[in-house]
């Protein structure tokens, strides 16, 4: 009976595990294919011993090429980029600087030399040390540093002990630079990972799950209807970006132009987006506090402002979704002012309504929470400005689009594939079968883009 239990956990067990192999592999597929490009990797430069290509010439060292494989071959490109950079200008700065420091204490001869050696140690290594201190430093060469600290010590004292201290500097850089250089190849011409286009997906959804819960919130506040409660919970994985976005945009800043991005893309606009998106996100999370909290019908003074404020979470949701959109096609959000205008204006509505309202006599007790939750609302207008001005300027600095610049034939290959009112691409001869593209406007209006004649008419 023991036996049987022991084998039957151990089944599990197994099954457990094959199951959890299978969903790491499914969630994201480039998982598998970085496995085997590592493996690809790997295998080209033991290819130095099984072959024994410039062994005579590299020795032992030639194991330098396999840890140095290990060591910088990432997930993405940019980080495979940077560590294959930091490793081999820190390997060939250290190099040069241990000779020369090796040379000068040989000049004192051999019994200063190893006092001298040992100063020159010290202070270089505590020097680099330090550096890594530096927050510009740390952000970007940190790797480098720590590498330059190995390489340098390792030549100083190898040039100390043995004759042959240029030989073993040379074989070890050329074997980093043999390594990295096939890293760097796979990584970038077998199926590439980008760390800019994951970092303006991440931006793109970040706005559209904000997008989703204001535009739910109006509904699921007056109880009109229950809402999509996925959409409305979204939003809590924008609270914790901010480590992912500065990750992957220093990531994106080695990378050479890819796609549409072009090479000094402006990263750092996407980190002032991410700022203002986590600040317009931890605004909906007080907001969702009050939707945990309303377990009853709306009080009276609730329906009193109950358009205004359906009005101003329907338009934020809007306002972020066609800035979302904007992005997602690398277009100038033109249309989200509009959106904010209408935000606006039921501000100003809600003001006159609490003028001409005799606040007096509702209920204190059941007023305050609903202020609080417009006043919120508020807030986060001025939330969704901020990000609409910093995604324009974004949209200069990186030439995005102008919407009317897309031709009917290229409209396709912008992927116009998202839900909401009819934007039909006009100009197209009668037999050709009209594009339809996605928008959000106000009261799903149909509009007509006439992206052939640069001209926008409302039907």
């Amino acid at each position: 009976m023991v036996m049987k239990n022991a084998s039957s956990t151990i089944k599990h067990a197994i099954v457990d595990f094959a199951i959890n192999i299978k969903n790491i592999g499914v969630a994201d597929p480039r998982r598998i294919t970085h496995s085997l490009k590592v493996a690809l990797a790997i295998t080209m430069v033991s290819m130095i011993y099984f072959l024994q290509l410039f062994y005579n010439n590299m020795g032992d060292a030639g194991i330098w090429a396999i840890l140095t494989v290990v060591l910088v071959f990432e997930f993405g490109v940019g980080a495979t980029l940077s560590k294959s950079l930091n490793r081999g200008f820190a390997t060939l700065v250290a190099g040069v600087l241990g000779v020369a420091v090796d040379s000068f204490a040989s000049i004192f001869g051999s019994t200063s030399r190893p006092v001298i050696l040992g100063f020159f140690l010290f202070l270089i290594v505590a020097l680099a040390t330090f550096t890594r201190f530096v927050p510009n430093i740390k952000k970007r060469y940190d790797y480098g540093a720590l590498i330059f600290i190995l390489t340098f010590a390792m030549v100083s004292v190898s040039g100390y002990r043995v004759d042959k201290i240029i030989k073993f500097a040379h074989q070890r850089l050329t074997t980093i630079l043999f390594a990295a250089t096939t890293c760097v190849l796979i990584s970038i011409f077998v199926c590439p990972v980008w760390a800019g286009e994951d970092l303006h997906n991440l931006i793109v959804n970040n706005l559209e799950k904000l997008a989703s819960f204001l535009e739910g919130f109006g509904d699921e506040y007056y109880r009109i209807s229950n809402g999509n409660k996925s959409c409305i919970a979204a939003y809590k994985s924008v609270l914790n970006s901010k480590g992912t976005e500065e990750s992957l945009a220093n990531f994106a800043w080695w990378e050479i132009g890819h796609g549409r991005f072009r090479f000094r893309h402006p990263w750092k606009k996407y980190i002032e987006i991410g700022v203002y998106t986590r600040q317009c996100a931890s605004h909906v999370e007080a907001l969702n506090g009050y939707l945990k909290a309303k377990d009853e019908a709306p009080s009276e003074f609730q329906n009193i402002i109950k358009e205004p404020c359906i009005k101003m979470s329907s338009e934020l949701g809007k306002a972020l979704n066609e800035l979302g959109l904007s992005m997602k096609l690398m277009i100038y959000p033109s249309s989200s002012t509009l959106h904010i205008e209408n935000c606006k204006n039921a501000v100003d509505e809600l003001k006159t309504t609490l003028k001409v309202t005799m606040i007096a006599e509702c209920d204190i007790l059941e007023a305050i929470p609903v202020i609080a939750a417009t006043s919120i609302l508020v807030e986060i207008i001025k939330c969704v400005e901020a990000i609409s001005e910093a995604i324009k300027e974004l949209s200069k600095q990186a030439h995005f689009k102008n919407p009317t610049d897309i031709t009917p034939d290229k409209a396709e290959e912008h992927n116009f594939l998202n839900c909401g009112s009819h934007l039909k691409v006009a100009g197209a001869g009668e037999d050709e079968e009209s594009i339809i593209v996605s928008v959000l406007s106000d009261d799903k209006i149909p509009q007509e883009l006439d992206l052939g004649k640069s001209k926008r008419e409302i039907n």
